[in-house]
């Protein structure tokens, strides 16, 4: 799913099938993408503030350097994934599955998660 559009802003793709899809550098502000899945998506770079991710499948998704501020990310699944310098500042992703992914240089300390993940975080990616 190459080429996909780079613009997805204020769009809605409930439960589509987007494995691998590449939006790298989108903008994906307001997207509504509940219980679609993502594993093995490019979203590096992505702006998704404010985004709606609720039970979003994100195994194995690249966010690096993603915009994910203020997004609503509640068990949504993050195995494998990479967070690595991630904004997540009021993201909300209490009852993810995340504790295999790559947080390195993302504030996790600033969302919103289960105390357990926390804990678990904070042992592997300390905050700074």
């Amino acid at each position: 799913m190459t080429g996909a559009p780079k613009d997805w802003s204020f769009t809605s793709h409930v439960g589509e099938d987007l494995r691998g899809v590449d939006l790298s550098g989108a903008n994906m502000r307001r997207a509504i993408l509940d219980k679609a899945d993502l594993e093995g998506a490019d979203l590096s770079g992505a702006d998704l503030r404010n985004s709606s991710l609720k039970g979003a499948n994100l195994m194995k998704a690249a966010l690096d350097g993603a915009d994910l501020r203020g997004a609503r990310m509640v068990k949504a699944r993050l195995g494998l994934s990479n967070l690595q310098g991630a904004r997540l500042d009021g993201a909300d992703m209490r009852g993810i599955r995340g504790k295999y992914a790559v947080w390195k240089d993302a504030n996790w300390w600033d969302a919103e998660m289960d105390e357990s993940l926390t804990r678990s975080l904070s042992k592997k990616w300390p905050r700074d």
